[in-house]
Formats: C-alpha cells, structure tokens, sequence
C-alpha cells in the first residue's frame, strides 16, 4: 500500500525558513513523480514544486526562488526547503506521488496519492 507521511511543520516567524519532509513507503519509489501542494484555509490546494523521475523540478510562480524540492532516492524520502517565509505561505502542506511525471503539470487530478498534511504558519 502506498504510504506518504509529512514531517516538518512548524510556527515561524516572517524571514524564516523550514524544511519539510515526506517519507515515501509501500509501492512508492524512485520511479514516481513527487510533488508538494498547499491549501490555505478557506482556498483551493494549490501545487507549489513538483521532481520528475529524472530529476527535473517545476515550481509555482509564486514560489519560485524561495522553495526548493528535492529527494532522497536512497532514503525514498522528498523534501521541500522554504527560504524567506512570508504570512502568505501560511497553510497545510502536503506531499503527493504520481505514477507518472504529469506531476509536473502540479494539478491536484494528476495524482495517485496523497499525504495527510503538515502545517505551516508563519507570523507577520
């Protein structure tokens, strides 16, 4: 059974930074697309940084710069590093995998799984 468990969230301040995790298990491996997602209460979950299997990393516009995804593919582990916190990435994050790299188009229909969350919330 495919299994993804985030780890990381925290209450930071405005400039901060954070690290997030996701452990990977079950039928998850190198060979799937990882992506990280966000939803702000009250918003639509929105896909903020996506790896392919080959390596190659997308992100949102709004997030380019300050977010960097990567993975372990020793550990199956994928991270999300988030530089220059702003109030606005206030949210619940969360990790997900595709059989394919259409993860890359970050649109919530293209994934197979999904974590349960972690959240994010940065003060002013």
């Amino acid at each position: 059974q495919a299994r993804l468990v985030e780890s990381g969230g925290d209450s930071v301040q405005s400039g901060g930074s954070l690290r997030l995790s996701c452990a990977a298990s079950g039928s998850i491996h190198r060979r799937w697309c990882m992506a990280w997602f966000r939803q702000a209460a009250g918003k639509e979950r929105e896909g903020v940084a996506g790896i392919g299997i080959d390596g190659r990393t997308v992100y949102a516009d709004s997030v380019k710069g300050r977010f960097t995804i990567s993975r372990d593919t020793a550990k199956n582990i994928v991270y999300l590093k988030i530089d220059s916190l702003k109030p606005e990435d206030t949210a619940t994050y969360f990790c997900a995998a595709a059989w394919s790299d259409s993860c890359l188009g970050l649109r919530t229909f293209s994934i197979n799984t999904w974590g349960q969350g972690t959240q994010v919330t940065v003060s002013a």
